[in-house]
């Protein structure tokens, strides 16, 4: 396995994940644009936010499913052409609930991250997988300086009013041209490696009753996810209370059937049958991963979202002004994220997420105290040193996440990928229901506990990493993993 081949897959996973990044957040800078265009009112525009982000929810489950199954190559490339149509549905709209319905589905394609982790996880082995992981998330999420900075760039080139039209449409083009170029440049695997699927199909595998129950328990935030847009859009009038209950009682319909399938594939772990020592991982690895990245994803992810209208309305500023005063984090990213993947790789990934979740404590602190008295070069600086935390920890996040058990690697990412949407949302919540003050305050606290609860985070297989020859990839790919907790 060429070396210039692992990274010439990298170099095209990458911008994947950018073009998608620039089209999930082709809303964002334009937020106070669309409201004023529409007539929308402020509720209205916050809702908007909220479904900008909810549908990432379900799809990135569903989609690390399908790329465990299916493959990398065919999932991206149908999921960046299929993002098209929806970008233009939202150039187009006219109306509150056509945005409502092609933000919902533009939110999808935010699922392409779960398909990058595991791309790169085949091509690239533990020793390095931190950084290589790292270089992915970074480059890729610096799309959101494609997104908050670039496209009101490029609206100028159009007429003041329909210039956001023209930008979020642009996105979607973007998007369909890189899926046709990915499918005809990537492979799943190196040459000679077997792409391993997972045995049974439908749920996530775990190996204990105790990782089963964990398992089922941590469903019931995402579908509570799905209830408070569904709550926010019958409070918007967009439909009526009958079908807010009907759409309620769908979502426990849905919830019971998603337990059913997973005591289903997981019918040995409830019986506590003995399982094949290659194929045991600890659940509450995932678990606590997915605390982590609620924080480190969700949080940044809402800050980022609301951080341009938030600038805009509080130093005066105009939108591309205040869209690149909030891509500080994305900023950061560029940086920060290959460096927690290579700090991980050297000194373990433990360490650097509990540090990482130290600063960015402070730094999401430090910005609910700025005000319109801050400069703006200060305020600037404060929302770079705290993306760069919160991205250095996403970056050991997904250190470990493709070494816990390599054929659910896709199941796993998406996972905790999930819960990363489910921070975001119910950030996004709190914002709209209680403000910037306690939407600050929720971060911070939420933080926290996620430092916490990392100080009982094992990494799997880290003495495999020590001691494996170079020319043995695969004794390294398959490392033994960690005890469970």
């Amino acid at each position: 396995m060429a070396i210039d081949r692992r990274w010439r897959v990298l170099h095209l996973t990458w911008p994947a994940f950018f073009f998608s990044f620039v089209a999930w957040f082709s809303l964002v800078p334009f937020a106070s644009s669309i409201g004023k265009s529409l007539s929308l009112s402020a509720e209205q525009v916050q809702t908007l936010l909220i479904c900008n982000v909810a549908l990432t929810i379900p799809a990135r489950i569903a989609v690390g499913m399908l790329v465990d199954r299916y493959g990398p190559r065919r999932v991206y490339s149908a999921l960046l052409l299929a993002v098209a149509a929806p970008c233009l549905m939202c150039a187009l709209a006219s109306s509150y609930w056509q945005l409502v319905i092609a933000r919902l589905l533009v939110s999808c394609v935010g699922a392409g991250f779960v398909v990058g982790i595991r791309l790169v996880g085949e091509w690239f082995d533990a020793r390095e997988i931190g950084w290589a992981e790292g270089v992915y998330g970074g480059l890729g999420n610096f799309g959101m300086v494609g997104a908050t900075f670039g496209l009101p760039l490029l609206a100028l080139l159009f007429s003041p009013a329909n210039g956001w039209r023209w930008a979020i449409g642009i996105s979607g083009a973007l998007c369909a041209m890189y899926g046709l170029i990915f499918y005809f440049k990537v492979s799943d695997a190196p040459e000679g490696k077997e792409f391993r699927k997972p045995k049974r199909r439908g749920a996530l595998e775990v190996c204990s009753r105790g990782d089963l129950l964990a398992l089922i328990f941590m469903q019931a935030p995402m579908v509570l996810c799905m209830g408070i847009l569904a709550w926010k859009l019958a409070a918007m009038k967009l439909f009526s209370q009958a079908v807010a209950y009907a759409i309620y009682a769908g979502l426990a319909a849905l919830l019971v059937y998603q337990i059913v399938k997973i005591v289903r594939v997981n019918l040995s772990a409830w019986r506590n049958e003995r399982v094949v020592p290659d194929e045991r991982y600890s659940f509450s690895q995932v678990a606590i991963l997915c605390l982590s990245y609620v924080v480190t994803f969700g949080g940044a992810l809402a800050v980022e979202s609301m951080l341009p209208a938030y600038f805009e309305a509080m130093f005066g500023v105009s939108v591309a002004a205040a869209g690149a005063m909030g891509a500080g984090f994305a900023l950061a990213s560029l940086i920060a994220r290959p460096l927690g993947g290579l700090l991980g790789d050297k000194y373990g990934r433990k360490p650097i997420i509990i540090i990482s979740l130290i600063g960015a404590t402070a730094g999401l602190a430090a910005i609910g105290l700025i005000n319109e008295r801050w400069p703006l070069w200060g305020a600037m600086a404060v929302v770079v040193v705290a993306g760069f935390f919160l991205m250095a920890g996403n970056g050991a996040n997904f250190c470990i996440a493709p070494l816990i058990r390599k054929p659910l690697t896709g199941q796993i990412a998406g996972l905790i990928g999930a819960y990363g949407s489910v921070g975001s949302v119910l950030f996004l919540f709190i914002l709209s229901l209680a403000g910037p003050g306690a939407f600050f305050v929720s971060l911070v606290l939420l933080s926290a506990s996620a430092c916490g609860a990392c100080f009982f985070l094992r990494e799997p297989g880290r003495s495999v990493i020590k001691v494996a020859r170079p020319s043995r990839v695969d004794v390294i790919d398959q490392s033994v993993p960690a005890p469970a907790l």
